[in-house]
């Protein structure tokens, strides 16, 4: 038994999708637990466990023509078939010894299930998120674009936490964002926007402009707390709203410094913010996760990545906002 599998199958822990939806309550406390893993490098890699479904050897897999580069073929898991990527091939990590890997991880990402091809898998821990931090602009490796966060073990030791985002994106092409309608009338409709993934920051942008919404936005918890905490004291030292600048506030989920749950609990015990409704925007989509938000206040929870189910929820938030 591995590791990983030992760890998820102590006495009382259960299935992995239970064991991650027990979990879901540390986001609340401003920490998550991510399983570490190798693609035969010496570089550690980690994934938040919310988005593993499971871990096992590498299966048989069935070579499919005209597969996107890093795509090996498809499997058949429980009555579904789904794509298997190679990590290694898809970040392009030109150090990695060949061959598929010993392990894969059965990931779920925005209603979406991929294997991931790993050359080995190691263990869970539990980090704080203000351990977490952005990766720097500019690391002189290939596959920085790839990696989202950066957190620390306590040997020293760092570890790259991967942008699934960026590899689903570069994988199998941007989503689409289809036809969206603009918000009719003479208001001007504001909103502020926080998430750590590049592709997401710029898919919701795209959906913002369509429905003609001025944006700003953040790129982690912690800087849009500094920048929406400037606003407010701004607008209170001019005697303003802050609503007639912020009609709402969109907030990823797991985001290094400070998660969207901290985050959002934040807004919520602030009376500048009063008024201003809160979406979280996230691939964590469980009903455990969706509990989590609602625990915190907020006031909708959108699923990535649904340009039309994300502009749906938008438009009337704003439009009573700028109303109220």
């Amino acid at each position: 038994m591995s590791t990983f599998a030992a760890l998820m199958n102590q006495p009382g822990r259960g299935s992995l999708i239970e064991s991650v939806d027990a979990r879901t309550k540390l986001a609340g406390s401003n920490r998550m637990e991510i399983l570490l893993f190798s693609l035969g490098t010496n570089e550690t890699f980690g994934i938040n466990v919310f988005k593993v479904r499971e871990v096992s050897k590498t299966p048989s897999i069935t070579k499919s023509p005209n597969m996107p580069d890093g795509v090996e073929g498809l499997i058949s898991l429980r009555g579904n078939v789904i794509p298997v990527v190679s990590l290694a091939r898809v970040m392009q990590l030109a150090d990695a010894p060949t061959g598929l890997g010993g392990s894969m991880m059965v990931t779920e990402y925005s209603k979406r299930t991929l294997g991931f091809l790993v050359h080995d898998v190691d263990r869970i821990i539990r980090v704080e998120w203000d351990r977490v931090r952005a990766p720097e602009s500019v690391t002189g490796s290939g596959h920085s674009a790839f990696i989202t966060a950066i957190t620390e073990l306590d040997s020293g030791r760092l570890v790259s936490i991967v942008d699934v985002e960026q590899i689903m994106a570069n994988t199998f092409g941007e989503v689409m964002v289809g036809q969206i309608d603009k918000i009719g009338g003479d208001e001007e409709y504001n909103l502020f926007f926080v998430d750590d993934s590049a592709v997401a920051r710029k898919k919701i942008a795209e959906v913002l402009d369509k429905m003609g919404v001025r944006h700003k936005h953040a790129q982690n918890g912690m800087e849009a707390w500094t920048r929406l905490s400037g606003m407010a004291a701004h607008a209170q030292q001019i005697g303003r709203s802050l609503r007639e600048e912020v009609n709402v506030i969109l907030v990823d989920a797991e985001m290094p410094e400070m998660d969207g749950y901290v985050l959002t609990k934040n807004i919520k015990s602030d009376k500048r913010f009063d008024g201003i409704p809160v979406v979280m925007h996230s691939s964590l989509s469980s009903e455990a996760n969706r509990a989590m938000g609602k625990s915190v206040g907020v006031d909708a929870y959108v699923a990535k990545f649904d340009s039309e189910v994300l502009a749906d929820t938008l438009r009337p938030l704003l439009i009573r906002s700028q109303r109220d």
